[in-house]
């Protein structure tokens, strides 16, 4: 790339960040996004890069600890705990939550969180799936402890993006030594959609995780939708990533 282009792609990614690193949802416009079933992001059968990086991600170990922020309904939880690993999620929709018990055919029992108003944990009654309906940033660490594990599809691109060095540094926190940390962020556009999910870049993720942890790119892949096409987007790409310890 000259200098030229170089100087253009950075004066873009400026111009993109700053259209919207003041879009903020609250925790309302995701639980009424989930009250209307505006959740176009849900995958039901799972997620294809998941599915190919999967024993790239578990790289042969059993028994891990995984989690799941925003986790919604993922399916993609089923998937661990079949394989033997215990899955925490957190979540701040309970009909997101309820749904996923229901689909999946789980029994799972329910408690409020000691301590934050409102919260709940929703446990399997098979004991390795565990989801907290609450805030992200209230999750009650000393509870939920350590994870071997972090699948990060449609939570770091959905948070605000003046909370996304707050919730980096949860994430890492989070990490126990040895870990696997997967990210699926998104380019587009911005101006065809302010979002979310929100435009992250290359370098932001580096700002963001590269003080922990060794960055790999594994894959860029066209993720260009028909409900895409239809509000004008030329261009719609997934971006994976793994982290692993420095």
């Amino acid at each position: 790339m000259d200098n030229y282009s170089a100087a253009t792609a950075g004066a873009k990614e400026h111009s993109v960040l700053g259209e919207q690193k003041n879009r903020e949802l609250s925790l309302e416009d995701w639980l009424q996004k989930w009250k209307v079933h505006e959740i176009g992001f849900h995958k039901e059968d799972g997620h294809k890069l998941l599915r190919k990086y999967m024993n790239t991600f578990l790289n042969g170990r059993n028994g891990l600890r995984v989690f799941f922020p925003l986790c919604g309904k993922a399916v993609e939880m089923k998937w661990f705990a079949d394989l033997g690993h215990s899955v925490v999620g957190v979540e701040i929709s309970e009909l997101a939550i309820r749904e996923f018990f229901t689909e999946q055919n789980l029994s799972y029992s329910e408690e409020p969180i000691a301590g934050i108003s409102g919260g709940k944990v929703f446990k399997s009654s098979s004991g390795n799936i565990t989801l907290y309906c609450c805030n992200i940033f209230d999750l009650p660490r000393a509870h939920v402890g350590k994870f071997d594990r972090i699948w990060d599809r449609g939570s770091l691109v959905a948070i605000n993006p003046s909370d996304r060095e707050r919730y980096a540094k949860l994430m890492l926190s989070l990490l126990e030594k040895s870990f696997h940390y997967l990210l699926a962020i998104i380019s587009y556009d911005t101006t065809k959609h302010s979002g979310p999910p929100f435009y992250v870049s290359d370098s932001e993720v580096k700002s963001l995780f590269g003080s922990r942890s060794n960055i790999q790119f594994l894959e860029k892949v066209d993720a260009l939708e028909e409900r895409f096409k239809e509000r004008g987007f030329e261009y719609f790409f997934e971006i994976l990533y793994l982290f692993t310890e420095k």
